[in-house]
């Protein structure tokens, strides 16, 4: 059980029964897996995820994010790494790490240009998955945050089933709340017996700029019903704003002290 050593769930999880498959490797000690997940594409889960490992750094833990979206990864671009390449020893993968050492992987860190298409069937995009876990020098890391690609797929389930995971953030909009796919995904974590730790809503609102007052463009009454029917919380609202927005284009930088309060409360539940 050597493999075990450097898990997460060490002492946690029945290993006669457990599905984990994974290897840990055994330099690295990851105290916390983490995954931000969402039922669809387009919600802003990459950059919820890039913002909770900026305010987790500043917090003082030491942090690194797994880009699992093997097609559509947009890590690097978030962290500012657009133009950085992994580099291996022939065995193991060394992560590549930002200005605030918040450590990244990508398979974008493997292509020669970055919108070099990865056209690759489910096993081996699963496979690469796993390696980024198992074959990547993490070394000591409070949390790692996985950057799950949208739906419930193949990824998702060898995630949910392979990997040592502590939990789930479920990253959605408004008026996704209402619909089926936001239950969608929430079920599958459920039926893997995966803690789900709630929701974060992206875009939720816009804040006039002359009395500072929140406009809503959905009304909440439907989401209330969605988060007592699904017995699952609201850790926090993210804004439509352009400190958000800019993070597309420049990379996450520093953090307001407006958004710094609502970031601390959702790691706050991690």
């Amino acid at each position: 059980m050597s493999k075990c050593n450097s898990c997460p769930s060490k002492g946690s999880c029945n290993t006669k029964s457990s599905n984990c498959t994974v290897v840990n490797h055994p330099y690295n000690n990851i105290k916390k897996v983490i995954a931000i997940m969402s039922g669809k594409g387009g919600v802003g889960k990459s950059t919820v995820t890039t913002l909770l490992a900026k305010q987790l750094t500043n917090m003082g833990f030491k942090v690194g994010i797994l880009d699992s979206d093997i097609t559509g990864p947009s890590i690097p671009r978030l962290m500012g790494l657009k133009d950085e390449r992994a580099m291996s020893n022939g065995n193991d993968i060394y992560p590549v790490a930002n200005k605030d050492n918040i450590k990244t992987m990508s398979i974008n860190y493997m292509v020669d240009i970055e919108d070099q298409p990865v056209v690759w069937k489910g096993p081996m995009i699963t496979n690469a998955v796993k390696q980024f876990y198992s074959n990547v020098l993490w070394g000591e890391l409070d949390y790692l945050l996985i950057d799950m690609p949208p739906g419930t797929g193949d990824v998702a389930m060898t995630v949910m089933q392979s990997l040592p995971i502590n939990g789930i953030v479920m990253v959605s909009v408004p008026q996704d709340m209402i619909s089926m796919i936001v239950a969608k995904a929430i079920n599958m974590a459920k039926m893997l017996n995966v803690n789900v730790l709630g929701v974060v809503e992206n875009m939720s609102y816009i804040q006039c700029p002359d009395c500072d007052k929140k406009i809503k463009l959905f009304a909440g009454e439907e989401n209330d019903k969605f988060f007592k029917k699904n017995n699952i919380s609201l850790l926090g609202e993210l804004p439509m704003t352009k400190e958000i927005i800019n993070i597309t284009h420049n990379g996450v930088d520093e953090i307001s002290s407006d958004l710094e309060g609502t970031l601390k409360n959702i790691v706050s539940k991690l």
